[in-house]
């Protein structure tokens, strides 16, 4: 048995805490090369692999996610049900961005994975959906 969400792991337009800005478009080269599902992790730890992400595609507000928890009855698929953790997150690494005055704008980004998380950087990186 398992638990499947759907929320945002990234929204475009709008800084994050470190003032960072996801341009629309950065996960497009790296969703079009992936060949294996990306890993789901728990509080962004590679040795808590938690289930793995069904589908990622960018669509007008972000980078939304459908993901499947493989232990429901574990820590993390319990803290999701409860709603206690709904933070979304994701593991990259920046291709090509920019310095702003403001900040970096990231516009083209390697995706390694996506994260259940406490707390995450974009406050409204949410799961919005848990069935």
């Amino acid at each position: 048995m398992s638990l499947r969400f759907a929320g945002y792991a990234a929204l475009f337009g709008k800084p994050d805490a470190g003032r960072d800005v996801i341009r629309a478009g950065a996960f497009a080269r790296s969703l079009a090369e992936r060949r294996d599902p990306l890993p789901l992790f728990w509080q962004h730890r590679a040795d808590l692999r938690i289930g793995w992400v069904e589908t990622a595609a960018e669509d007008a507000r972000g980078l939304r996610v459908v993901a499947t928890i493989d232990n429901p009855a574990g820590a993390a698929g319990l803290a999701l049900k409860r709603g206690t953790v709904t933070g979304l997150s994701f593991g990259y690494r920046a291709r090509a961005s920019h310095r702003t005055e403001a900040g970096r704008e990231l516009l083209d980004l390697d995706l390694f994975e996506v994260s259940l998380v406490t707390h995450p950087m974009q406050h409204d990186a949410r799961v919005h959906l848990v069935a």
